[in-house]
C-alpha cells in the first residue's frame, strides 16, 4: 500500500505517481529575533516605556519572540543604595518618581514610599514568573495590572492581599498562585531569571536584548523612541522589518482595558489635545469610561451589557 493517495479534486484514491515528492518554496523564510525584556514591576522607567513598547509589539512582533524577564530591583530594603538617584530609604523614591511621570506622562503617584512604602519587589517578580510557566500572555497582562495599581493608583504591590486580587482579576485562584509563589516554584523560577539577566550582562532596566539565530545582536538600555528599537530590529535582522498597522482602538482597548492619553497619542501618533475627539469617533459611547488621574486622560473598557433573556 505504498505511494498511494487521495485526489482532493476527484476524491479518488490511487498510486500517488512520479510527483509524490517535490520541493516547494512557499516564500522566503522568516528570520526570528529573541527579545529579551528585563524589567521589574516597580521600575518607573519601565512603565514609561510602556506606550512605545506597545506600539513596538503591534507593529513589529511578527519578527520576534517576546521574553519578559524579571531582573530583580529590589529584595529589601536593608543595606539598599542608589546614590545616583539620591535613594538611600523608600521615601526617597517618592520624587524620582514623580519626576518619571512628569517627563513621561505616564501617571504615577509616588505617595506609597511614604504612606505605605513596598519593602520589596520579589513578591509580585515571583507571582509573574508562577503565572508565566501557564501563560505567558496572562503573565504580561498581570504584570500591566501590578503596574497600574503601584504607579497609578498607588496600592502596595508587595502585600498578598493586594497580589491575590490582581490575580483573580485575571480569572485564576488568588491565594493559590500567590502561595505557590511564596512557598512553592516561584523562588526557583525567579533565580532563573536572575541567572539569565546576569548572563545576558543585564546592569539596568529597561533593557531590551535582541538576539538572532547566531546569538548575535544588540542591547538597548533604557527607555528609548520607538525608531531606536526599530532600527535594533533592523540591525540585528540585516534587513529593514515591514511595519503591521496599528490596531483599531475598537480592537485594541477591550485586549488592553485600560489606556492613558499618552499610550493613545504614541499608538496613534495623536497630539494631545486631539485625543478626546479620536476616542469618540472610532468608539461608541457605551464602549468605554473616561476619567482623570495627576491631570492625565484615560479610557477604561467597558464590558458590554448581556441582553435580555424575555
Amino acid at each position: 500500500m505504498n505511494n498511494m493517495a487521495c485526489d482532493w479534486k476527484t476524491g479518488t484514491c490511487g498510486e500517488a505517481g512520479d510527483e509524490s515528492t517535490e520541493w516547494i518554496d512557499l516564500g522566503k523564510p522568516q528570520k526570528k529575533v529573541d527579545l529579551y525584556y528585563v524589567t521589574d514591576p516597580i521600575c518607573s522607567h519601565c512603565w514609561a516605556l510602556e506606550p512605545v513598547l506597545r506600539r513596538f509589539e503591534e507593529q513589529y512582533g511578527e519578527f520576534f519572540r517576546f521574553h519578559t524577564v524579571m531582573g530583580g530591583l529590589l529584595e529589601s530594603w536593608e543595606g539598599f543604595g542608589d546614590a545616583k538617584n539620591g535613594i538611600s530609604q523608600p521615601a526617597d523614591v517618592e520624587l524620582h518618581w514623580k519626576e518619571v511621570g512628569e517627563h513621561s506622562r505616564m501617571p504615577i503617584d509616588g505617595s506609597l514610599w511614604r504612606l505605605d512604602p513596598v519593602l520589596s519587589s520579589y513578591p509580585p517578580s515571583r507571582v509573574f514568573k508562577v503565572i508565566q510557566i501557564q501563560d505567558a500572555a496572562l503573565a504580561n497582562e498581570f504584570l500591566r495590572r501590578a503596574r497600574e495599581a503601584v504607579f497609578a493608583f498607588n496600592r502596595n504591590i508587595g502585600k498578598d492581599e493586594i497580589l491575590i486580587e490582581l490575580v483573580e482579576g485575571l480569572g485564576l485562584d488568588g491565594a493559590a498562585v500567590v502561595n505557590e509563589a511564596e512557598h512553592g516554584a516561584g523562588h526557583s523560577l525567579l533565580q532563573e531569571d536572575f541567572a539569565l539577566a546576569r548572563a545576558l550582562g543585564v546592569r539596568g532596566f529597561p533593557t531590551l536584548i535582541f538576539l538572532n539565530e547566531e546569538k548575535q545582536g544588540v542591547k538597548v538600555v533604557g527607555a528609548r523612541s520607538l525608531q531606536q528599537y526599530i532600527e535594533a530590529l533592523k540591525q540585528v535582522r540585516n534587513e529593514t522589518p515591514t511595519a503591521r498597522p496599528v490596531p483599531a482602538l475598537k480592537e485594541l482597548l477591550p485586549r488592553e482595558k485600560l489606556l492613558f492619553s499618552k499610550e493613545l497619542e504614541v499608538m496613534y501618533d495623536l497630539e494631545s489635545d486631539a485625543v478626546r475627539a479620536f476616542v469618540e469617533k472610532e468608539l461608541p459611547a457605551e464602549a468605554y469610561t473616561s476619567d482623570a488621574l495627576l491631570g492625565e486622560w484615560f479610557i477604561r473598557y467597558e464590558e458590554p451589557a448581556n441582553e435580555s433573556m424575555g
